[in-house]
């Protein structure tokens, strides 16, 4: 059993569908070899990196990370004040909502910190040990008897004054409805380290008005008109191949990232994981509630799922 791992009811032909202009096959493709390059790149450029100081280290991992996901066609919005790393006390769990592959990427644009990741990862070539290099706590997510180790590292971590990443959900969802429940989980690191807990806000949106008449960028602005409907195209859901969610990414166009810094939450009631949880879970879906349910309309009907 993995208390991890929950499945999501979003899959490929149900949620990516993109209504929206798109891009040429020329332009795409340099989208597309231009935010691999940069990815490579910044991933080569880990043990440099890790030479620098704190705020230097940040500053430049929310350049890279802010550049990596414009690389890729899409633009991004940030509300809520990116929170500066408190390098002399405890981190902080930042804890959001999952879509797509480019989440990574977006929450280091505002909040780098070490990543969770399966254990599996450090044994993949090259890109295992640069994620170890990097920081990414691996832990085992196939069963209930790994949990404890998995919450002494991470709680480890948060005592040393590391911001930990994760998503809760364990799995990716479309972006439309209200997604899964937090799996408690992680939450029980925050709770024996101290640790606050800040949940972060995660959209994709599609502006319909955009035009690649160009075949250019072809992307709003995120402040300008557009319906702002869910972007499906963004969506890395079920079974999907990564390299088909990478080329419908850069050829879809008009492509918003939207995330939103939220204060640290207060566990309703008595503290505890699950109270934290749901806690964390609600000052999310909360955000998000309007963006939802200007959504309702625009929500094809085969993608009702939720």
């Amino acid at each position: 059993m993995s208390v991890w791992l929950p499945v999501a009811p979003c899959t490929p032909h149900d949620c990516t569908g993109h209504h929206g202009a798109v891009r040429a096959p020329l332009p795409a493709t340099a989208l597309l070899l231009t935010g691999c390059a940069l990815t490579l790149l910044g991933a080569a450029c880990v043990p440099a990196v890790l030479l620098l100081g704190a705020a230097h280290r940040d500053r430049l991992i929310r350049r890279w990370a802010y550049t990596v996901v414009r690389a890729f066609g899409v633009r991004v919005t940030l509300s809520g004040r990116p929170v500066r790393r408190d390098t002399a006390g405890t981190g902080e769990l930042v804890v959001a909502n999952h879509v797509s592959w480019l989440d990574i990427p977006l929450v280091a644009a505002a909040l780098p910190g070490r990543m969770l990741g399966k254990k599996e990862i450090r044994n993949w070539p090259l890109l295992g040990p640069l994620a170890a290099l990097g920081g990414t706590l691996f832990i085992d997510r196939d069963g209930l008897r790994a949990l404890p180790g998995a919450v002494r590292t991470v709680a480890g971590a948060l005592r040393s004054g590391a911001r930990v990443v994760a998503f809760p959900e364990g799995s990716t969802w479309c972006g439309r409805g209200s997604g899964g429940r937090f799996a408690p989980a992680v939450f029980p690191a925050a709770i024996d380290a101290g640790a606050r807990v800040r949940p972060v806000r995660i959209d994709y949106r599609v502006h319909r008005r955009c035009r690649d008449t160009a075949g250019g960028a072809g992307a709003a602005d995120g402040s300008g008109g557009g319906t702002g409907a869910v972007a499906g195209a963004v969506a890395f859901v079920g079974d999907d191949p990564l390299a088909a969610s990478l080329w419908r990414v850069v050829r879809a166009a008009g492509l918003t990232a939207e995330i939103r810094v939220l204060e640290p939450v207060v566990p309703f009631g008595e503290p505890g994981r699950r109270a934290l949880a749901r806690a964390a879970r609600a000052a999310v879906l909360g955000a998000g509630q309007t963006a939802v349910a200007s959504d309702s309309a625009n929500r094809p009907a085969e993608s009702v799922h939720h």
